[in-house]
């Protein structure tokens, strides 16, 4: 695609709006931003979209695939259950493949269903088991909202107090990321009281990519369990599920994966477990023996794998709009799409770096292995207002408070010529 990934450095980049579009024209993907809807300016120019780590663009495939089912449904009634072009019975069977992928797992691991705090709660039926003695739960401090919600309220569910059972990893005074050495000490402090480790596999706020693998270890040496929030990460990073021997992992759909808002969500399952029905969970008829799910009067008869955590017939519409994104991803394959992720985000950091560190500061880390393609930016003394004029000046970005600009090129529809754009319209503002 371009130098190899050793010469990904910031050495490697050049000033100007030639060296962009100089780049766009070397780049072997930059034909799919055309099969994205952009969004545009009143006068019809293209916005500088940056925003993909909290919506991603919807392909234009999309609206097919979706009319696909719309009218299979106006012409075969519930007989499209079985008649329609992609039968609606097995429909979630379409997409395990491709997501498996996506995520690095085996498809028997990998089931689309519900939504991700949902998920993240229906996990936590099976791998939360906390005693007397073992009972707490351990996130990262400044863990997604939503994360930290559901985990309290766990605690609580279980008889436990939320505050004192649950364990903040905290980055130390004066940093934003945070350090596995303090992890580890945390484990040797706690590691018999542990009953979960539940971690954001790229955080929200920080960007910061965690190492998965050394995490899932570590907690399995203290005889407790490990998931994994993968929001931020699935379509974004190679999170290799599988080779981390997570025992559980859930993620979105509509940030990376483009699948629209409020899609359905993702949930991993490591195959270790997949024949395991003693394991506690909540069930449903779409989790039954699918060879007798439909004789209404056999006992339930658990699924081997991922899909023994379903527990209703999913909803089509929203299935087929992550299928036509994940048909994308299928073509590409992650791989190529963090090559150019890796160029693309180090050519963001090198312009930003132009502006000076006295003005510009860069939370997430600098090492690519530790992110995706989100920067994480401080501007010195600035507040909301300075995203609120990016925004007029056409750049979609998100601002997090207290004082954080989030930036995502997308490697699937971001070009070179985005970035340098973006950091032109910052410099005039803040000139």
């Amino acid at each position: 695609m371009w130098e190899t990934e050793k010469t990904h450095t910031l050495s490697t980049y050049k000033l100007g709006l030639d060296y962009a579009k100089e780049q766009d024209q070397l780049d072997t993907l930059s034909d799919y931003r055309n099969q994205f809807h952009i969004p545009k300016n009143q006068d019809g120019s293209e916005l500088i979209y940056l925003c993909g780590n909290s919506l991603g663009l919807q392909p234009k495939t999309t609206r097919s695939y979706i009319n696909q089912e719309l009218e299979d449904w106006a012409n075969l009634g519930v007989e499209g259950h079985t008649e329609a072009k992609n039968p609606w019975l097995p429909y979630h069977e379409f997409l395990t493949e491709s997501m498996a992928k996506v995520v690095g797992a085996k498809p028997i691991e990998v089931v689309t269903m519900n939504t991700l705090t949902a998920n993240l709660h229906f996990m936590m039926v099976s791998f939360y088991k906390p005693t007397k003695e073992r009972y707490k739960i351990i996130i990262e401090a400044d863990a997604f909202p939503s994360d930290k919600y559901a985990v309290e309220s766990q605690l609580r569910h279980h008889g436990f107090d939320d505050k004192e059972g649950l364990i903040l990893w905290k980055a130390r005074k004066g940093e934003e990321l945070v350090r596995y050495e303090d992890l580890e000490a945390i484990m040797d402090k706690h590691g018999d009281e542990v009953a979960l480790i539940m971690i954001g596999g790229v955080n929200y706020y920080t960007g910061q990519y965690f190492d998965l693998k050394r995490i899932t270890e570590l907690g399995h040496n203290h005889g407790c369990m490990v998931g994994f929030d993968c929001a931020h990460g699935a379509g974004n990073v190679e999170l290799n599920l599988h080779d981390s021997g997570a025992d559980f992992a859930v993620w979105c759909t509509y940030k990376y994966l483009n699948s629209g808002p409020g899609s359905l969500a993702g949930a991993f399952v490591h195959e270790r477990h997949a024949h395991n029905k003693n394991l506690n969970r909540f069930t449903g008829w779409w989790s039954h023996n699918k060879q007798t799910r439909f004789n209404m009067r056999h006992e339930f008869d658990q699924l081997a794998g991922a899909e023994g955590w379903q527990l209703s017939n999913p909803p089509i519409l929203s299935l087929a709009a992550i299928r036509a994104s994940l048909d994308i991803f299928n073509e590409v394959g992650i791989e190529k799409l963090n090559e150019k992720s890796r160029k693309l985000t180090g050519y963001f950091e090198f312009l930003l770096k132009q502006l000076g560190e006295d003005t510009i500061r860069i939370i997430t880390p600098k090492n690519p292995k530790e992110r995706g393609c989100q920067l994480s930016i401080q501007v010195l003394n600035a507040d909301k207002a300075l995203h609120d004029k990016l925004t007029k000046a056409g750049v979609i970005s998100d601002w997090r408070e207290p004082d954080v600009i989030r930036c995502a090129p997308v490697p699937l529809y971001n070009s070179f010529e985005d970035v340098y754009n973006m950091v032109e319209k910052l410099k005039e503002i803040l000139n």
